[in-house]
């Protein structure tokens, strides 16, 4: 708790004063892909570490602690109203747009911020990252768990890291 406090506090500082400019926007592309990395890894090692065991009040509990590690308890329980289950867990993280930390809220913010930041060089880097969120905005659940929910976070860790590989060249590597 003192951690996320801390963190809390050190964004909220950061974000109500520094110049909105362009390091601003480095800054916030910067998180949204780290926040989407981070929760593929947490969803990718839980989603099967969390196996139904049959005591229903233990897997509530493993399930609502890992959607509290990524501040999405409430907001689980807002949108479902309804007992925890894994399917619904994945779905959330994964597909939910109005969820703060799913992947495609991440990768939404992080096409819309290539589209602020873009340069000569940077246009198949913000095709790639486009084509990441429009997966993610019209994917379904049902067929994300039919290939396995593991293959297609794989996935998703490899397209996030090719996209900051290419940001990192487009935008931080001198041309010459």
């Amino acid at each position: 708790e003192w951690v996320k406090f801390r963190s809390h506090l050190s964004r909220g500082v950061t974000v109500g004063t520094i110049l909105q400019d362009e390091a601003f926007d480095f800054m916030r592309l910067g998180t949204f892909l780290e926040r989407a990395d981070n929760t593929a890894r947490l969803l990718d090692v839980k989603f099967d570490e969390l196996a139904p065991s049959g005591d229903a009040e233990d897997e509530y509990y493993q399930w609502g602690a890992l959607l509290r590690s990524v501040s999405a308890f409430e907001i689980y329980r807002k949108v479902y109203r309804d007992v925890i289950t894994p399917q619904r867990v994945a779905e959330l993280l994964v597909l939910h747009e109005s969820m703060p930390r799913s992947l495609h809220a991440c990768l939404r913010e992080v096409d819309e911020i290539l589209g602020l930041v873009g340069n000569a060089r940077s246009g198949d880097t913000q095709r790639r990252a486009g084509e990441l969120h429009a997966r993610l905005r019209f994917a379904r659940i049902e067929d994300i768990l039919e290939i396995g929910l593991h293959p297609y976070l794989t996935q998703f860790l490899e397209r996030t890291a090719d996209l900051g590989n290419r940001i990192a060249r487009d935008f931080l590597v001198p041309i010459g």
